[in-house]
Order: structure tokens, then sequence, then C-alpha cells
């Protein structure tokens, strides 16, 4: 088909087919940014921790009242919570995955270094592969006595005597493939303070963060050192999924019964937990999806609303156009023809306007850049749309009967 109608008809409308094209920019920007934000949110919700999730319940007390004799009291607590029927395993630890901290430090794999060369994760407590149902892909775990009680290590920092004190040290994989790109990290130091050594003796597959960064999420490290409630009271417990709520409950009564004075700050699954932490992410992405969902609509309806206004408008040219031999497909190509223009033109306008979008979220949000497989998808549904909306009042100039349209002259 010749274009060249096409483009002399919308000169003649410039106004209204510069609307068009502009609300059809706008919301390629928009839902081309928006999409990729949804995307970005779905893919945090969907993070896998390493832990065995489904397996575990937690008890966060108040760091308040008698802390005489830490870790005497936080044994005995382990002890307890151990005894209960279904429970598999108990640990004190300082932060969990999407827990409300995160503990963090440097490391250099060169104690010349001025600057860290990875930040990563820090957790902190007794039998965490186990209990957090970790799983170890290199080396080993712990060994009983490379535990360290965590108010003997702070002493020995805050004297500079680390005599006694265990050098070794869990990495996540993430971080050894950082640290050591295609290198087996078993064996090498890490030094961490005041150049401070320390050696990974095993590797485990995965291990987030305690609260989710965007760069580096899965950049952990486990020490040896066993926390009490002088520096931290959170509890997790492992058992069988069927088994979370009666060993939850029972956890409850055991550390009541040994202390009735505890506060419970926090308690649960970690689903809960987790289901909790994206609470937010879930609601920004049903935001943006009910936007991006009104744009399209909106874009739809102003394509009919135009379409039609101009099928009303050239419907003499449209007879004399019939009456010299067009048929109805001549005529409904016509329509579509043009929608396809506008809408490209369109497009291309709001691609530019998405990278632009795009750039300032980069500059004051720190989020990754737009990838380039979003401009060609929305593309397609801007264009789909566009068939879709004009499609009704194209077969509606195509019904035009010629002997009704030269009537009207």
């Amino acid at each position: 088909m010749d274009i060249k109608p096409i483009f002399a008809s919308l000169s003649r409308h410039k106004f209204t087919a510069c609307l068009l094209i502009a609300e059809i920019a706008l919301t390629c920007a928009i839902v081309c940014n928006a999409v990729f934000l949804i995307r970005q949110r779905i893919e945090a919700m969907e993070r896998v921790t390493g832990l065995a999730e489904h397996e575990l319940v937690y008890v966060q007390l108040a760091n308040i009242g008698n802390r005489s004799d830490g870790a005497a009291r936080t044994a005995a607590d382990l002890a307890a919570l151990r005894s209960i029927p279904g429970a598999k395993e108990a640990t004190s630890i300082n932060q969990v995955p999407f827990g409300g901290s995160s503990s963090n430090m440097g490391l250099r794999v060169d104690p010349a270094q001025r600057s860290d060369t990875l930040n990563v994760g820090q957790y902190l407590g007794e039998n965490l592969v186990s209990t957090l149902g970790l799983r170890l892909v290199e080396g080993r775990d712990f060994h009983p006595e490379e535990y360290n009680d965590i108010g003997t290590v702070f002493t020995a920092l805050r004297t500079g005597n680390l005599d006694g004190l265990s050098p070794s040290i869990l990495i996540s994989r993430a971080a050894a493939e950082r640290l050591w790109p295609g290198q087996d990290p078993l064996g090498k130091n890490v030094y961490v303070g005041n150049n401070i050594p320390l050696t990974v003796v095993g590797v485990v597959d995965r291990l987030v963060r305690g609260r989710q960064f965007q760069q580096g999420a899965d950049y952990s490290v486990i020490n040896p050192f066993r926390m009490d409630m002088s520096f931290g009271m959170l509890y997790v417990i492992r058992c069988a999924p069927a088994d979370r709520e009666q060993v939850l409950k029972s956890a409850l009564a055991k550390l009541k019964a040994l202390d009735p004075n505890r506060i419970v700050l926090e308690k649960g699954t970690y689903d809960e937990l987790r289901h909790r932490y994206f609470r937010n992410d879930r609601a920004m992405a049903g935001i943006l999806i009910g936007v991006s969902m009104a744009l399209l609509i909106v874009t739809a309806l102003g394509i009919v609303g135009l379409a039609s206004f101009w099928v009303a408008q050239r419907n003499r040219s449209i007879g004399v156009r019939r009456a010299l031999g067009a048929t109805r497909g001549n005529i409904l190509h016509y329509f579509q023809t043009e929608n396809f223009l506008l809408t490209t033109m369109g497009i291309v306008l709001g691609m530019a306007l998405a990278y632009g979008v795009n750039l300032f979220l980069i500059v004051h949000y720190e989020l990754p850049r737009l990838p380039v497989i979003y401009f060609p998808v929305g593309a397609i549904l801007l264009w789909v749309i566009g068939q879709a909306a004009v499609l009704g009042p194209a077969l509606r100039a195509a019904a035009v009967p010629p002997v009704v349209a030269t009537r009207s002259v």
C-alpha cells in the first residue's frame, strides 16, 4: 500500500496525531521500566537463601534483664530446645536472612591492601550448617573445639591477644568465586580488621545476607562463635515441616519455664518471616502492575476514540474510495497501516524516553540498567494493543456502503 495518502491525511490532523504519538511514547517508557521493576521485585522474592526454610522456626527475645553468665544461660536454653520432641537441632544466631538486622564485614585477600576486596554478611553461631540446613559443597564444617564464646572473642579483640581463637571460617560459594575466580578456596586466607588472618575450611553452596542487597546478596561467611544472651537472643530450631507449630509452642513454654520474665519480641516459622519481609515488594509490584494496566487501557481507549473520530470525519472519502472500487479489505488495511505508523513513531520516541528514565533511576536509586530485551517486548505489546484497538473502528469504516457515502455528499 502507498503510505503517501496516509501521511497526507495525518498532516491535516497534526495535533491529534501528535497527542496519540505522545500518549504511546509515555506508555512505552513507563511500562518498559515498570515491567523491569516488577521483574526485579519478583526475582528478589524468589531468591534462594540456601536454608531449609520450611523446616525452621524462630524465637526472638528482648535482650534485657539479667545478663550475668550469659553463656551458661544460653547453653541451658539450647539444651532445653534440643530436648523438644520433633526438634532436630537448635542454635543461637546473630541474624537470619530477611530478619530485622544485618551484620557485615570486609574481607581482604592480601594484608597489604588498603581497602576491602569484598563486603560480606557475617553469621555467628554454633552448628549453623546443620541447624539451617545449609549444603556444604567443599571442605568441612567446624570441629567442636574450634568454637569460641562470643564474649571471649570480643575480649581478645579488645586486648589484642588472639591466642587460642580459631582462625577457621566458612564461606559461601558466591563469595569464594568473587575472591578467587576459578581457584580452590580451601586453605586460602582472608584478612579482616587489623589484618587478622582467617583460613577457609569449608564452602557452603548458598547463604544470603541478613538483609538483601541488590549486588552481592549471596556473599556471606560463617564464624565459629557461640552466641549468648549478652550479645543477642535469637533462637532458631529445625524440625519437620509438619511439626513446626507444635515445636514453636513447646519452645516458648520451655524458655518461659527457664525464665518467666522473658519478653518475646517475635516468633513464628521462617516462611512467615520471609512473607513479612517482602510485603512491601508485593505491594509495589501490585501498584506497578495496576499502573501499567491502566496506562495500556487508557492508550487503547485513546486509539479507539481517535480512530472512531477519524472514521466519522472521513465518511465521505471512504464512500468515494468504495465507489471507485476499493474493497472492504482495502479500507481495513488502510486504517490498520495508519495506526501501525502512529504506534511505531510513538514506540521509537518511547524507547528513547524509557532509556532516559532508566538512566535517572540508575543515578538516583542505584537500580541496574534496563536490559535491551525489554524494548522489543514493549514494542510488540504496543503494536498488538494498537492493532486490536483500531480493529473495531476500521471494521466499521470498511462496512460503509458506497451508495450511503455518496448520498451524503
